[in-house]
């Protein structure tokens, strides 16, 4: 086998492999409300679906108000076998913007945040 050939099949499987453990974090799929959505009403719940199984123990969320004032959630809780994180919203959400900032470890044991907004209509 020529150098020119073990080195390009080197680098296939260097990339096969660096290729595989960047797949293998927990990214944000889909959330409702959606990013950048506007809302007639408040929502119930917030719905974080995400592309791994979650560890919920060392998961959650945040979420503020244009004012930087905390909005109180309830307890959060997997679905879709553990891939879709549901957050209750106990209180109604006044009219406005909303930051949410979530963070996650995946079962793999690879952590992952991010953040997006919403907006409730008056």
């Amino acid at each position: 086998m020529s150098k020119h050939t073990r080195l390009t099949l080197l680098s296939a499987l260097a990339l096969v492999i660096f290729a595989g453990q960047a797949f293998a974090h927990a990214h944000l799929a889909k959330s409702v409300p959606a990013d950048k959505a506007t809302v007639a009403i408040s929502p119930a719940e917030l719905d974080l679906h995400f592309s791994e199984e979650l560890d919920l123990k060392f998961s959650g969320v945040e979420i503020t108000a244009s004012d930087n004032a905390s909005v109180k959630t309830g307890d959060a809780m997997l679905m879709d076998e553990g891939k879709t994180m549901i957050v209750p919203l106990p209180e109604k959400l006044d009219p406005g913007a909303y930051k949410v900032e979530w963070h996650v470890l995946s079962k793999d044991g690879h952590k992952t945040t991010g953040a997006y907004g919403f907006r409730v209509k008056p």
